[in-house]
């Protein structure tokens, strides 16, 4: 049964990037290039997908899991070596495999496809995935005979002048017989200007046995580029994050200016929702329908639900709920889940705490480790007092209460329905329903006092 299989090179350093960090982690809108690659290709439903790790193997693994088979490349000689790895678990399939760098992010899923299908169509032994470049400096050149069948494919370093002004490159991406590809790498050497082991060469070795070769040029270069330093990491993120966007408005999302509108390949987006210049939507973010994001928020791995209005703040790990609304300048930590119609005003912070409907949260307050029911008035100032030095402690307070300004609430608490904190007050003890608790000191007033004071003229 003939199959369709995948190997992605994810072994090398990346020496160019100079990070700690090995190349194919490097990220861009949200996920790695290796796992853009991953995504792309099981997209284009595959049979069995090979990833060759080496350099920070492990990290690879945990970073893209059981979602494909690995082989190990021990020593870096070359892609050609990198490919005889994955021979143990493909080499006895009929069928096709197609080859694709780990560094090459903005490959598509479609692009793959096309690849395939014109592989079949020629009845070739190898199909080169190609790209008119305006630059081709650095990249294998594709040398075509007079009949335009290729002849060969040619590395920057071992091109002649003549090959070296060629345009036509090659992208690296490669479908091949999947028998004749490992029957051709035990034929080729390292006799060239890097001492490796090309996996260009068995499109040599193919045609010096009159197999036929085909080469399938796209119309985007830009969707080749492979990312080799921190220049062309930046050149690829914007190019993805145009593409992102135009997604998003052709599915009916409204952006202000959309080249200052950062948005993550996972996110999800409802209708009609308008996103601000300076946006920034992270992670595994989803937007409901018909909400406003307003300028220079950031939201990470939340969920925003319908006609929700965010004014200048910053959502990490959280949710809200429909009509509610939040900022400017107002920050959901981790674990705060927002109910209907909740206002949350300027310079409100929430973390690990629940807030129920109706419930208004107007300005310069701190609500952690909380449970807040439904229509409860809470003032400015407030602060939700969770810490003892050593552990959090939890607040409750019931529905349709009022918490005056100025307030400190001392966990853990328990504050009932319908209960009314005075302005000022500092609460440690349970507030049973409808009482109304008072905690500060009585105050006294000097007559004429002010006149005594020694700055003061008469």
């Amino acid at each position: 049964m003939a199959t369709k299989n995948t190997i992605i090179l994810a072994a090398g350093k990346g020496t160019r990037m100079k990070s700690k960090l090995y190349k194919v982690l490097h990220r861009l809108c949200g996920k790695t290039m290796v796992d853009h690659v991953l995504t792309q290709v099981e997209k284009a439903d595959m049979d069995n997908i090979i990833t060759i790790v080496g350099f920070g193997a492990d990290a690879v693994r945990n970073n893209i899991g059981n979602r494909t088979q690995y082989a190990v490349q021990e020593k870096q000689l070359g892609t050609g070596h990198a490919v005889l790895q994955a021979e143990k678990l493909l080499g006895n399939l009929d069928g096709m495999t197609m080859v694709v760098s780990g560094d090459t992010p903005l490959l598509t899923a479609h692009t793959f496809e096309n690849l395939f299908t014109y592989h079949r169509n020629k009845k070739a032994k190898a199909t080169i995935l190609t790209s008119n470049a305006p630059d081709p400096t650095g990249y294998g050149r594709i040398v075509r005979n007079d009949l335009g069948i290729v002849e060969k494919i040619v590395e920057q370093k071992d091109a002649t002048k003549e090959e070296q002004a060629i345009h036509e490159i090659n992208t690296g991406v490669y479908v091949f017989d999947n028998q004749a590809l490992f029957q051709a790498l035990h034929q080729i050497n390292n006799q060239n200007a890097q001492g490796e082991y090309y996996l260009t060469d068995v499109i040599e070795v193919l045609k010096s046995e009159g197999e036929t070769i085909a080469a399938y040029k796209m119309a985007d270069f830009d969707e080749s580029m492979g990312v080799n330093d921190r220049v062309a990491l930046a050149r690829a993120t914007k190019i993805m994050q145009a593409r992102i966007n135009r997604q998003h408005m052709m599915d009916g999302i409204s952006m202000i200016d959309p080249e200052r509108t950062y948005i993550d390949a996972d996110v999800k987006i409802g209708s009609d929702t308008i996103l601000e210049p300076g946006v920034q939507l992270k992670g595994t973010t989803t937007i409901g329908s018909d909400c406003y994001i307003g300028a220079n928020s950031e939201i990470r791995d939340s969920t925003i639900h319908d006609h929700v209005t965010v004014t200048s703040s910053l959502i990490e790990e959280s949710e809200m709920a429909d009509y509610s609304d939040i900022g400017p300048n107002s920050h959901l930590r981790p674990n705060a889940v927002i109910g209907e119609h909740v206002h949350l005003g300027n310079f409100v912070e929430v973390k690990k705490a629940s807030i129920g409907a109706g419930t208004k949260v107007g300005h310069l307050t701190y609500v952690g480790n909380a449970k807040l029911g439904k229509n409860i008035n809470v003032g400015c100032g407030v602060v939700f007092v969770n810490y003892d030095g050593a552990k959090k402690h939890e607040t409750v307070v019931g529905d349709d209460s009022f918490v005056g300004s100025n307030s400190n609430l001392i966990a853990p608490l328990q504050v009932a329905d319908h209960s009314f904190i005075a302005a000022g007050s500092t609460i440690n003890r349970q507030v049973n329903q409808y009482d109304m608790a008072i905690a500060r000191s009585r105050q006294t007033n000097k007559p004429g006092y002010f006149k005594k004071l020694p700055y003061q003229k008469d």
